[in-house]
């Protein structure tokens, strides 16, 4: 995807300065964006883990509140290695706070409202909004490696959970749900990458984002939940912890560091490796069987990321 350049948005002379000579050096995040697609992939299997005890709502709260005092360690530690990151809250992490809050509630109205299958499939068409945002609101036109990249994205998304996902009129509601979690998603990604060239470091923009979005999962648990809001067991209540400070703090806090360096279209590609990890752990935590057709799916994603890959890094704040 071509990406105008922002020098003009660093916190300062010398991270304009940087900005102007990209680095070429993707290891670092290519691997935190692998690593958060792993430890968000585990979220699925942890909240079906804690479900008979606590309801939805309550968990997806519990995910974000637990995380905080984390994030908030990180990132005073983050900063006193790195003087010249902005401090201060930005219009952009507030937006992400907001989106994630969606994401998350609309997610988990999706599984409510139709099937697991369907729900995975509608959420993971969230990088198509996201190039289509990018493109239409930021004036990026996307490069044809990454149009081809995210059309086998896709279509190994279709074959990773195509063959349970059911059209029935009775679950349209919750087909839109999903719909609307793959939007929320986009805006998410696109704000987290707005803060860290806006100059925040990649764990305030996770702690403000969560400060945005515990608050309102918490108002949604007053208004929608049904079902228990503490755990009763202690297995419960690692569970609960393992979701924040695993997929929260360690996968949301992992992509925002890939987001440093890397566009969102293309790390929006996540959710795909984010999908096969969720498969991967449910045959081997959950014993889910796994067949040739998801073998395939995740071949086709892991080609699409491949040919999606940026040449060159952008130097943001780490």
């Amino acid at each position: 995807m071509s990406r105008t350049s922002l020098p003009d948005l660093a916190a300062g002379p010398s991270a304009a300065g940087a900005a102007a000579a990209p680095s070429t050096d993707l290891g670092p995040a290519l691997a935190a964006l692998a690593a958060g697609a792993v430890a968000m992939g585990l979220s699925p299997v942890l909240v079906r883990v804690v479900s008979p005890e606590v309801g939805p709502f309550a968990s997806a709260f519990w995910r974000v509140a637990l995380a905080l005092p984390v994030l908030w360690a990180w990132m005073r530690w983050e900063e006193a290695r790195a003087p010249h990151l902005r401090r201060g809250f930005t219009p952009s992490a507030l937006v992400a706070g907001l989106a994630f809050s969606g994401d998350l509630l609309f997610w988990h109205l999706a599984i409510l409202g139709t099937t697991v299958a369907n729900a995975t499939f509608f959420a993971t068409t969230a990088p198509v909004f996201v190039v289509l945002f990018a493109w239409i609101g930021l004036r990026r036109r996307p490069a044809g490696r990454t149009l081809a990249g995210l059309t086998l994205c896709l279509l190994g998304g279709a074959a990773l959970v195509g063959q349970s996902v059911q059209v029935d009129p009775a679950r349209l509601a919750g087909d839109r749900d999903g719909v609307i979690t793959a939007l929320f998603f986009a805006l998410y990604f696109l704000a987290v990458e707005r803060a860290r060239a806006r100059g925040l470091g990649a764990a305030r923009v996770t702690f403000l984002a969560s400060c945005v979005t515990a608050p309102v999962l918490l108002g949604a648990v007053a208004l929608l939940e049904t079902r228990p809001f503490l755990p009763t067991s202690p297995g419960a209540a690692a569970g609960l912890l393992a979701l924040a400070l695993i997929s929260h703090a360690g996968g949301q806090g992992l992509l925002s560091v890939a987001l440093g360096r890397l566009p969102a279209g293309f790390s929006s590609l996540v959710i795909f490796l984010e999908a096969i990890a969720a498969a991967l752990l449910a045959w081997l935590v959950l014993g889910e069987a796994l067949g040739p057709l998801q073998g395939l799916g995740g071949g086709l994603i892991l080609a699409g990321i491949a040919v999606a890959r940026p040449r060159r890094a952008r130097t943001a704040p780490v």
